[in-house]
């Protein structure tokens, strides 16, 4: 007779039901996430690849993440340096529309008027009036409103740090302007007073306001310090600014607020704003008489056209001096534009390389979903079938069989 003992077949059933549990699990995670697995030994042979690609899309997010960075913040400086230009330009534009006919002064002559040299009677000394006309108060306004806007543009911030420092960019490279404009009125005084011992010359003048090295025979030059730029910027120890773009690539983007072209527009505000500056001509009282001293000194000179002639040589310098800062400005614009087209090429390159990447992760760890979902049913239908030949199986007893 033949035994009959289901228990061998019920044990083998159960682990073959497990197994085909597990696929199915297996088949619906697939499914869910479009990935092969949840776990990287589950990828076998590809674990390798599959590592290395990651950790390469990694490395490319952080080059990509510092190029948006920097892109971000050269646009910032380059907004900052474009505003500062047009101001720049706009000074420039009143200082050529500054004539140089008359004294630009209110009031009458004043003649020499010397008993003894009548022949000299009709040479012009000065004027009665300090009150400058329209025109150079509407300039010397300008350049007074100006001044804090080119101050703010200098100092321009981006995520609490300062775009103009250099890699010193938690310092505001732009302390104060008010050691500038405190030297700038003693200057002017000093062109003005040629009896004192400190007088300059409107030479010596013009060589301090574009000089930014003092030397033995030049030493009230307007350097750095005395414009007012931070301590790492005047010994030039703020360093630069780099965008590491990949593994062996960098962007420099540095631009300094030092720039000889920023420089120089601080100094010419700060010369065309001061209030010691006019008037152009000596201001004698009424009635004059001959040997009386000026009540308000102009520009050096005995007579009114030596005045203006040294007046407007201290203008036409400001002039060139605001008219060669477009230019720098315009090359220190130049090269940020060129460190943006780089951070845009290389975030061109970069993208191109994460999406080859991300195409080989792609490959190892995701699957066809309609492959899995086929896969699916088929193993569905297997795993009802199994189900149903187990309780077919769990209810044979000897009595069933007879």
């Amino acid at each position: 007779m033949t035994g009959i003992s289901t228990l061998g077949q019920a044990l083998d059933q159960i682990e073959r039901l497990k197994t085909t549990q597990t696929q199915f699990d297996l088949l619906n995670y697939q499914l869910a996430s479009s990935k092969k697995t949840n776990k990287f030994s589950g990828l076998g042979a590809d674990l390798l690849v599959s590592k290395r690609s990651r950790a390469s899309f990694s490395s490319l997010e952080v080059y990509q993440n510092n190029i948006k960075i920097a892109d971000n913040r050269v646009q910032h400086q380059l907004t900052a340096l474009k505003e500062f230009r047009a101001q720049t330009k706009s000074l420039r534009d009143f200082l050529v529309n500054f004539a140089e006919e008359g004294t630009h002064q209110e009031g009458s002559d004043i003649r020499q008027d010397d008993p003894l040299t009548p022949e000299n009677e009709a040479i012009r000394i000065g004027q009665d009036s300090a009150e400058m006309e329209t025109d150079f108060k509407t300039m010397a306004n300008f350049a007074k409103n100006i001044e804090g806007f080119l101050m703010e543009l200098v100092n321009r911030q981006e995520d609490g740090r300062y775009l103009f420092s250099g890699a010193d960019t938690a310092n505001k490279p732009l302390d104060s302007l008010a050691l500038l404009d405190s030297q700038m009125s003693a200057a002017i005084m000093n062109w003005k007073n040629e009896g004192s011992a400190t007088n300059i010359t409107t030479e010596d003048f013009i060589a301090d306001l574009k000089g930014r090295v003092a030397t033995i025979s030049n030493p009230d030059v307007f350097s750095d310090t005395v414009v007012g730029f931070n301590s790492s910027l005047v010994s030039g120890t703020s360093g630069k600014i780099y965008a590491r773009i990949n593994a062996t690539s960098e962007v420099d983007y540095t631009s300094l607020a030092n720039n000889q072209g920023i420089r120089d527009v601080l100094v010419a505000v700060s010369f065309l704003k001061n209030e010691n500056l006019p008037p152009a001509v000596d201001v004698y009282t009424q009635p004059y008489t001959y040997g009386d001293t000026p009540v308000t000194e102009g520009a050096p000179g005995a007579t009114v056209d030596e005045q203006m002639e040294n007046f407007f040589a201290m203008i036409n310098a400001v002039e060139n001096m605001v008219n060669t800062s477009l230019s720098r400005l315009d090359e220190q614009i130049a090269d940020l534009e060129m460190a943006r087209v780089q951070l845009d090429q290389a975030s061109k390159v970069n993208t191109e390389q994460k999406n080859v990447v991300q195409g080989l992760i792609d490959d190892v760890e995701n699957v066809d979903l309609n492959e899995v979902a086929v896969k699916l049913t088929s193993l569905q239908t297997t795993l009802q079938a199994s189900y149903q030949v187990t309780a077919m199986m769990q209810q044979m007893s000897l009595v069933n069989f007879m």
